[in-house]
């Protein structure tokens, strides 16, 4: 099969397009996809970088997410058979014509929904759906405070804090980006380069969940933007890895401190890849048939364009996903 490969670590350049080993096929429990495409995230930019190596025994092949149709599965798979329309989520391998996932990671197509679109999914429905829902509870009448909210991410909690009722607002650096935003549901634009995030929120009365994408830099800001009893749900280290944090601040709000990561996590088991899934699937995908929550794609390129592809996700004027097409339908 081919895959992207790296020539060592450092900017785009060092990807390319080339054979790579066949896959053994799939083990117990698995399933091997004939991929179709494969969405990039920021982690397969830290990766390719030398800064976010996979997890033990996952492939050294860029991508977390892909979708496809389904070519075999292992002994003991039950809910997928060779020929279905299925996206996955992947501790990596997503750059490449085939991949091998658990099971549990898969699943189902819309019927309505371009199978190549549907690889910008799993990712972010996986991390919004964990930390929104199933770890901070969301409901109706809360206000969420989303930083970075024209990423893939972003416009998808948009979406999906706005199908629960609660109220949203958004950090972003242009103009172009906030209204992007108002049209997914967000009623409280932020440009972050001209505006303090902490004043604008605190005439609302706080933040009752943040969505942080920073890390560090903003670890003090958070949570001076919490309400009582607020929740900060950090996901992302782009403002560094080391902060300060005001303990006597955060236990005059009694206030709670999330830290996760998606890609490390066991496939099974508590707070298991699979137990996201079968959440996701669960209440989230109702959503998607009917198109309350949509996918976002700024951009579809050919693999043999990753590299402009790595470019466009570090561009200020993309919104949503940029995904990679392996192969036609």
């Amino acid at each position: 099969m081919y895959a992207i490969e790296l020539d060592g670590f450092g900017g785009p350049e060092v990807m390319r397009w080339a054979q790579a080993p066949d896959l053994a096929g799939p083990g117990a429990g698995e399933v091997l996809i004939d991929v179709t495409a494969a969405g990039v995230n920021r982690a397969d930019l830290l990766q390719r970088q030398g800064f976010y190596p996979p997890p033990p025994g996952s492939s050294e092949v860029l991508g977390l997410e892909c979708s496809g149709v389904v070519a075999r599965v292992g002994d003991g798979v039950r809910d997928w058979r060779p020929g279905d329309r299925v996206c996955a989520l992947l501790s990596g391998g997503g750059y490449a014509e085939q991949v091998v996932v658990p099971a549990g990671q898969v699943l189902p197509v819309p019927e309505a929904m371009d199978l190549a679109v549907a690889a910008a999914l799993p990712e972010v429905a996986a991390t919004v759906w964990s930390n929104l829902v199933m770890r901070a509870g969301l409901r109706a009448g809360q206000l969420l405070l989303i930083h970075g909210g024209g990423s893939g991410i972003g416009t998808h909690a948009i979406q999906v804090a706005v199908s629960r009722g609660a109220r949203v607002a958004v950090t972003a650096g242009s103009q172009a980006k906030l209204d992007r935003c108002k049209e997914f549901g967000a009623s409280i634009l932020i440009n972050y380069r001209e505006e303090d995030f902490v004043a604008t929120i605190a005439e609302s009365g706080g933040a009752d969940v943040i969505l942080d994408n920073m890390g560090a830099a903003y670890l003090g800001r958070n949570i001076e933007a919490l309400a009582d009893d607020g929740q900060l749900c950090v996901i992302g280290m782009q403002g560094g890895v080391k902060g300060e944090l005001n303990l006597s601040t955060l236990l005059g709000k009694r206030g709670t401190v999330h830290a996760t990561n998606l890609r490390k996590r066991p496939t099974n088991g508590r707070s298991g890849k699979a137990e996201i899934i079968t959440e996701v699937r669960r209440h989230l995908w109702p959503l998607l048939a009917e198109g309350t929550v949509v996918p976002v794609v700024h951009a579809e390129l050919p693999v043999t364009e990753a590299a402009t592809a790595h470019g466009l996700l570090d561009s200020a004027e993309t919104v949503g996903k940029v995904i990679l097409r392996i192969r036609e339908d």
